[in-house]
């Protein structure tokens, strides 16, 4: 009987213990058995540090000419002149290894002249034109904040590629001059733009402190308001329309020069 109550005894101090489970234990068993993430390293190669600076600018320049030349039997006669120019500098500070932030001011100008331009249809169709002069001023204003994302392609971070979300403003007026009556008139126009456009582009180091990039405008969403008038200030009207587009725009084609404040590869 004696053994029989020990035997007893012994087991209902035992159990409990038996039943309990160390809380660390088992979090590190649920741990180990979960899947290890997989480390792609698309950040490990660095193509700019944090804490750099830099400062760009961009330029371009284009002309077009077409002075007593013949396009087939239609167009005849064409005297056609037309120019422009654009500048954009922009300060970008990286507040993360690759991570960007900036600001991007713009300026544009661009005119152009039809002096005369004829069109014949043949004596069969009865139809001849000719029109003159014809002239064309714009000049655009514009500020834009954005984020640009570099990925290096190298281990020493020279070549890299980016992609770049633009915020931007823009106000510009244009004047189109052309021939009525024997007297010229006017139109002019008045647009206030905003826009948020997607702009990815490759980037290499020509010098230890100095980026070439070439980028490309693939669009976006546009809101538009335009308001015109006649040469003598009068109102004449005015009209809102919003856009959204994908696709490669050939006259977004950017070639710029960065030049960063100081080199943080050197000191890696």
């Amino acid at each position: 009987m004696k053994k029989l109550l020990a035997i007893l005894l012994l087991l209902c101090a035992t159990a409990p213990v038996a039943a309990q489970t160390d809380p660390a234990t088992e979090q590190s068993s649920s741990k180990s058995k979960r899947t290890p993430r997989i480390d792609r390293e698309i950040n490990s190669n660095k193509f700019v540090f944090k804490g750099e600076s830099m400062m760009g600018l961009t330029v371009s320049y284009g002309t077009l000419e077409s002075e007593d030349s013949d396009l087939g039997l239609v167009i005849d006669d064409i005297n056609l002149r037309g120019s422009m120019f654009t500048i954009k500098p922009h300060y970008g500070y990286f507040y993360r290894d690759n991570q960007a932030i900036g600001v991007r001011l713009g300026y544009t100008y661009g005119n152009g002249s039809l002096d005369n331009l004829g069109l014949n249809l043949g004596e069969a169709n009865g139809v001849t034109l000719s029109v003159g002069g014809m002239g064309y001023s714009n000049r655009a204003y514009s500020v834009a904040l954005y984020h640009r994302s570099y990925m290096s392609l190298d281990k020493k971070g020279r070549f890299g590629l980016f992609a770049e979300w633009e915020l931007s403003g823009q106000m510009s007026r244009s004047q189109f001059d052309f021939q009525s009556e024997g007297a010229t008139k006017s139109n002019i126009s008045n647009n206030y733009r905003l826009a948020l456009n997607f702009a990815p582009g490759l980037a290499v180091y020509i010098f230890p402190n100095v980026c070439a990039g070439v980028s490309f405008g693939l669009g976006g969403l546009q809101y538009t308001h335009v308001r015109q008038q006649d040469g003598e200030g009068n109102f004449t009207g005015e009209r809102d329309f919003s856009k959204l587009r994908f696709g490669l725009n050939l006259a977004q084609i950017n070639i710029g020069v960065n030049v960063h404040l100081w080199n943080k590869k050197q000191d890696k």
